[in-house]
C-alpha cells in the first residue's frame, strides 16, 4: 500500500517562512540590544575615576596566573566535598521527610523530633553550625574525633538536609491519597507503597527545587574554609595575604561560577521539562 507524501500547502509554507523570519529578527534584536547594554556598562565602569586602582587591586593578570594552580587545587577539595555532602544531605533529607509523614499517634514522638530537626537547622545560619561543629566539637577531646574537614561537611549536611526534607515532604504530600489507598487495596504494604508508588512521583515532581538547593550548596561549600581546610577560598585568601592583592578572590569566584554552570543548566532543563509535562497534562 503506497503512502502519499505530505506536501504543505502554500499558506502553510508562508506561515513557516514568516516564523523563520521572525525568529531571525528576534535573535538579531536580542544580540544588538545585548551588545548595546554591554558597551554602555563597559564605558560606565572603565570611565569611573577609580577604575585604574580597582583594576590593579582586583584584575591583575600576573597575580591571577600565579594564584590559579593553588586555587584549582583547593577547588578540587570543594568538588569532592560537594559530591559527598550532596549525596548525604539528599539521603538524610529523604529519611526525615518520610519520618515527618508517618501516620498514627504511636509515631508522634518521631514526627515531633523530625519537625524539631527541620525547624532548628532551617533557622540556624550555616556559618554558626560550622563554627560549633568544626571548632567547638574538637574541644571535647573525644577519641576518634574526625578532622575539621569532616566536621565542616557534617555541618553542611545537617543544614541542607533540613531544607531538602521539606522539599521531599512537599513532594510526598502532593501525591493524591487515592493512589495510596489503591496501592494498599492491591495488597502492598506501607513500605512498598512508598517505594513503588509515592516516592517515584514525589522525586520527579520536586526535582527542580532539589537541584536548586544543590546549586546553593555548591556555593556554600566554600564556607568550610572557616574551619581551616585549604579549599579554593582559603587558597585565595593565602595568596591575597602574600601579594596584598584581591585578584585571587576573583579567580576563585570565576572558578565557582564555571563549576556551577553545568548544575544550573541541568536545573533549568529539568524545570523546563517539568513545566512542559505539567502543561501537556
Amino acid at each position: 500500500m503506497s503512502t502519499i507524501p505530505y506536501v504543505p500547502s502554500p499558506a502553510q509554507r508562508a506561515r513557516e517562512e514568516y516564523r523563520r523570519r521572525q525568529t531571525v529578527l528576534s535573535v538579531l534584536i536580542a544580540a544588538a540590544s545585548t551588545a548595546a547594554v554591554g558597551t554602555l556598562l563597559a564605558f560606565a565602569v572603565t570611565g569611573a575615576p577609580g577604575w585604574d586602582r580597582v583594576r590593579q587591586s582586583f584584575l591583575d593578570p600576573q597575580i591571577a596566573r600565579d594564584a590559579l594552580p593553588r586555587v584549582l587545587a583547593g577547588l578540587w577539595l570543594n568538588v569532592r566535598l560537594l559530591v559527598c555532602c550532596a549525596v548525604a544531605a539528599l539521603l538524610l533529607g529523604l529519611l526525615i521527610a518520610i519520618l515527618r509523614t508517618l501516620r498514627g499517634p504511636v509515631f508522634f514522638p518521631i514526627r515531633a523530633l523530625a519537625t524539631s530537626y527541620t525547624y532548628t537547622f532551617r533557622g540556624l545560619p550555616l556559618i554558626i553550625v560550622i563554627y560549633v561543629l568544626a571548632l567547638g566539637t574538637p574541644g571535647l577531646r573525644l577519641q576518634g574525633m574526625p578532622s575539621v574537614l569532616v566536621l565542616g561537611g557534617a555541618a553542611l549536611v545537617l543544614t541542607y538536609s533540613g531544607y531538602l526534607a521539606e522539599v521531599f515532604r512537599a513532594g510526598i504530600e502532593s501525591v493524591h491519597p487515592s493512589q495510596l489507598a489503591a496501592a494498599r487495596s492491591l495488597g502492598l504494604t506501607y513500605r512498598q507503597t512508598m517505594r513503588h508508588v509515592v516516592l517515584p512521583q514525589a522525586v520527579r515532581r520536586v526535582a527542580p527545587p532539589l537541584l536548586n538547593d544543590i546549586v546553593a550548596m555548591q556555593k556554600d561549600v566554600g564556607l568550610v574554609a572557616l574551619a581551616g581546610p585549604i579549599d579554593a577560598v582559603r587558597a585565595a585568601q593565602i595568596a591575597t595575604a602574600q601579594t596584598f592583592n584581591f585578584t585571587p578572590y576573583i579567580v576563585a569566584g570565576v572558578l565557582f561560577v564555571l563549576l556551577a554552570i553545568p548544575l544550573i543548566a541541568i536545573t533549568d532543563q529539568v524545570t523546563l521539562r517539568a513545566a512542559r509535562r505539567q502543561s501537556g497534562g
